[in-house]
């Protein structure tokens, strides 16, 4: 059995202006290959319902999993949890129990509509705790949505984490060479890349501010024979093109 797939979905207006920098992107990449979730797109889309509702219907059924960050929160373009209840065809709905623990939070008259809508959800969705500001994600079907704030987001991750399941991990291996160029090593790079299938190989150049420069070789998978065989080739093939192999990535 194949492990799980994953897509990315990143929601907001002021990610696509620059404005903000993501700053979630990475952090679940290399948390769900910890899991043996591969993560094999990433998207980034405005807040506008249309676009959701289409994004995530369309990412939902190509992928095990779909996690969104972004478009929660209580102001009038928040719409991701709409819009997320809109792709399903449920009613979008005061959440009990979100509702209960979130007015605790807030001074007789103060829990007003705006801040009710953080706790209202897709109609069957299951709360994501929060524990830094109570205020929930949640999971619908394989969709899992949470804040774009990132400590809020990897609270909320943390909590979701046992519920995804652990699987044959994603390992890395990587080996660098300095004044190695990606010219003379793309064709070998390429056989390697062809013998080795389930794997994820890539060449990244580097340039560091003591001058020096070369190439980083990196082969990513779940299947650790095909890496130590992926590994010993691209030692090899830098080895054949006249330079010195060295573990790991370069420092910086």
């Amino acid at each position: 059995m194949s492990n799980p797939t994953a897509a990315i979905l990143v929601i907001g207006n002021e990610i696509l202006s620059g404005r903000t920098q993501d700053a979630n992107v990475q952090f679940l990449a290399q948390r769900l290959g910890a899991l043996g979730i591969a993560v094999r797109e990433v998207r980034v889309i405005p807040d506008v319902a249309e676009t959701i509702v289409g994004t995530v219907n369309e990412l939902r059924a190509r992928f095990d999993h779909l996690f969104t960050t972004g478009g929660i929160g209580p102001t009038h373009d928040d719409i991701t949890s709409a819009c997320v209840a809109d792709a399903f065809g449920v009613p979008w709905e005061p959440h009990a129990d979100s509702m209960q623990a979130l007015a605790r939070l807030f001074p007789d008259g103060q829990f007003n509509a705006a801040r009710q809508r953080m706790a209202t959800l897709p109609r069957g969705a299951i709360p994501i705790p929060n524990s830094v500001s109570v205020a929930p994600g949640f999971t619908i079907g394989n969709v899992h949505v949470m804040a774009g704030v990132p400590r809020i987001m990897r609270a909320m991750f943390d909590a979701l984490e046992p519920e995804l399941g652990r699987f044959e991990p994603v390992r890395m291996v990587a080996v660098h060479a300095d004044r190695l160029g990606e010219g003379s090593l793309a064709a070998g790079l390429e056989a390697i890349q062809h013998a080795h299938p389930t794997l994820d190989l890539g060449s990244y150049p580097y340039e560091r501010p003591d001058g020096r420069r070369g190439v980083a070789l990196v082969a990513k998978g779940t299947d650790a024979t095909a890496l130590a065989s992926a590994h010993d080739s691209i030692r090899t093939l830098i080895e054949d093109l006249g330079h010195v192999p060295v573990e790991g990535e370069p420092a910086p």
